[in-house]
């Protein structure tokens, strides 16, 4: 493995962790927390970590560790030599689907309808636990996938050495 493509699997790898840290911190503790809230309460601050988190940086994070993903998985197969492609083609595919994918299918739509949801409704407290429920598990997911990444990354880079 080249030091250019050893450089990078290692920094895609840390963005996987990065961002596998970030989901693990609410699937263990932030939504805990904001269920334990008044559900007007729970869903206001939920509302507005959901509108802080489309931050440059975040989406730059989440996003970027996909694009360099995807740029590994590229670069691993057309690179001359002996390299552990599979591991690299598990990684990226894991993150693409598992952390982006979810995201993007289940994650986003759960967000968007706690958005448009009045907290003082009467039916807000339903909509709450079914949105705590689905919108962890599915985070659970993303958790797994983000961290997995990460470890088949690591394995692939050190298998290239």
């Amino acid at each position: 493995m080249s030091r250019g493509l050893e450089a990078t699997t290692l920094a895609t790898a840390v963005g996987c962790g990065l961002v596998g840290g970030v989901f693990f911190a609410f699937s263990t503790f932030v939504m805990r927390g904001l269920d334990r809230l008044p559900p007007a309460q729970g869903i206001a601050a939920m509302q507005s970590i959901n509108r802080t988190a489309v931050s440059p940086l975040f989406m730059a994070a989440l996003f970027g560790t996909g694009a360099a993903c995807v740029g590994l998985m590229v670069w691993v197969v057309r690179a001359p030599g002996d390299q552990p492609v599979a591991w690299v083609l598990a990684g990226g595919a894991l993150y693409i689907v598992g952390a982006l994918g979810v995201t993007v299918a289940r994650n986003v739509p759960l967000n968007d309808t706690l958005a448009a949801l009045d907290p003082d409704s009467a039916g807000a407290p339903g909509v709450w636990s079914r949105y705590v429920r689905d919108w962890t598990g599915w985070n659970h997911m993303r958790t797994i996938a983000s961290l997995g990444s990460a470890a088949l990354l690591l394995v692939a880079q050190a298998r290239g050495r």
